[in-house]
């Protein structure tokens, strides 16, 4: 049980705070429960967020840790006057130093979502996102030549939320097909895709944990056995390696992880912002 409150404060989203303290506290075996505050953008709010904060101590009986991305400073005063908390002030960490050494003063902008309507990265995103779900499971077979990568794998390999992921992250047009029994009774890749080789990406994964994962879903099943996904995988793996097409193994990788290998295979420029 979780016996110490991590609280993550922002004026805007929370997300950066979140992220960035999650990153930390993954080097720690603790289970920590977790309170976003997110808008934290006047005094009034936070010195609510700080009685809340306040609070967690007399029930948790320790120090909670407040990770902050706060950039106004009347409202990080609030958090920093007389405390009981580790309070970790992640922008003053960083961009204090970065001030001195850039010799500039930051322009103390609440959060990468500002302003988001007018940039054009925020549109493509969003773009993105509408053509991965009307591309999702092989749904839609038209503009495929728009999508900047196609995931193919047997179901359940993972396909749908690298996609999303995709897209949302990057902006990235991610349409993804299904290796189905029929595919594999033809001994070929869909009809549909083999315009578009250059553009595909294989997910592949352990048949155990591929049975474990269909379980879920449909119990007791043969599309959830282990004998039927060992023969899928297998399938799936030949087809892939015959056709030339790239893949990885997703059973132990996480979706970030997945997403970066893509990356560095399709559009490594993606990386570098």
């Amino acid at each position: 049980m979780a016996n110490r409150t991590v609280f993550f404060v922002s004026d805007g989203t929370g997300i950066t705070a979140e992220t960035f303290g999650n990153a930390i506290l993954a080097q720690f075996e603790n289970k920590f429960r977790h309170v976003r505050l997110p808008f934290t953008d006047s005094v009034d709010k936070a010195h609510q967020a700080k009685r809340q904060i306040e609070h967690a101590f007399l029930i948790d009986g320790k120090r909670p840790i407040v990770f902050s991305t706060l950039v106004n400073e009347d409202v990080l005063r609030v958090l920093q006057a007389g405390h009981d908390y580790l309070l970790m002030d992640m922008f003053g960490t960083f961009v204090t130093p970065l001030e001195a050494e850039l010799g500039i003063k930051s322009n103390h902008r609440i959060g990468r979502f500002s302003d988001a309507s007018k940039s054009k990265s925020y549109n493509d995103r969003i773009d993105a996102i509408h053509y991965s779900l009307s591309h999702d499971d092989g749904q839609l077979h038209v503009d495929l030549e728009s999508a900047d990568v196609i995931l193919v794998g047997v179901s359940r390999s993972g396909k749908t939320p690298t996609s999303l992921y995709l897209a949302m992250q990057y902006g990235l047009k991610a349409a993804n097909y299904p290796l189905i029994p029929e595919d594999f009774d033809r001994k070929a890749l869909p009809p549909a895709l083999m315009p578009h080789l250059k553009k595909l990406f294989g997910l592949t994964i352990l048949p155990e944990r591929l049975s474990e994962i269909r379980n879920e879903r449909r119990p007791n099943s043969r599309y959830a056995s282990l004998e039927n996904c060992r023969y899928e995988v297998k399938e799936a793996e030949v087809m892939m390696r015959r056709a030339g097409i790239k893949w990885l193994s997703t059973t132990t990788k996480s979706i970030e992880e997945i997403s970066t290998t893509i990356l560095q295979d399709i559009q490594p420029d993606r990386l570098i912002y």
